[in-house]
């Protein structure tokens, strides 16, 4: 019998192992790139109810300056401090981004200067531009009036900005003054109503990425 719950475990690993993964951003800098460590677990578990998807479970790991970037086409990156790319970090990350890759940033309070002055080496010739609410991320899946705010911080209005490639795809998407994935996070404690508009951004963002970005 316990060979046979072996075996078991075993075949789901590596059923786990076979399935795409939603990849995390390890940057240097000093930040907790690490924050909310159930954040993507539980929104996998939303998109594989919701969208029918079938990403693994759990979350990928990846640097911005190894060649393993190039295994994901979508990353998430968040966290409370500072991030510092390297010559080669801008160098590869800009490759994977022109490549069809996407990064998404969630400001979690913060990493707004930092990240600012870091992506701009990554693509120093362009500008992030805020999505109006009437942009189809909004609207793709769920119904959303605008980008929707999930957390207090500095009380300002809660933005989502875009850097797009020269055909108009998105490759690098911003969340500033809302922190999205705080939402899908078990620690803080969210009303029902805050984690279910966080969610749906999140549906929203995925859905948009890989079906029309």
């Amino acid at each position: 019998m316990l060979l046979g719950m072996l075996i078991s475990i075993a075949s789901l690993n590596a059923a786990q192992l076979n399935k795409e993964q939603i990849a995390r951003l390890h940057f240097d800098g000093g930040g907790d790139w690490y924050n909310n460590p159930d954040m993507i677990p539980n929104m996998v578990q939303v998109l594989n109810r919701e969208l029918h998807t079938d990403f693994a479970s759990e979350e990928a790991v990846v640097t911005p300056g190894e060649s393993r970037l190039f295994d994901f086409p979508f990353v998430i990156m968040t966290g409370h401090g500072n991030i510092s790319f390297s010559e080669n970090d801008a160098r590869n990350l800009r490759s994977w981004l022109l490549r069809g890759g996407t990064l998404y940033a969630d400001d979690d309070y913060g990493m707004d200067e930092s990240f600012r002055r870091e992506i701009a080496k990554v693509f120093p010739e362009k500008e992030m531009v805020e999505l109006p609410a009437e942009h189809e991320i909004f609207h793709c899946f769920y119904e959303l009036n605008g980008t929707p705010k999930i957390h207090k911080h500095d009380d300002k209005r809660p933005q989502t900005f875009a850097i797009y490639d020269e055909s108009g795809r998105i490759m690098v998407l911003y969340t500033y003054e809302t922190n999205i994935s705080d939402g899908w996070s078990n620690a803080h404690d969210d009303p029902p109503n805050i984690r279910q508009k966080a969610f749906q951004m999140g549906t929203n963002i995925l859905y948009y990425i890989f079906t029309k970005g």
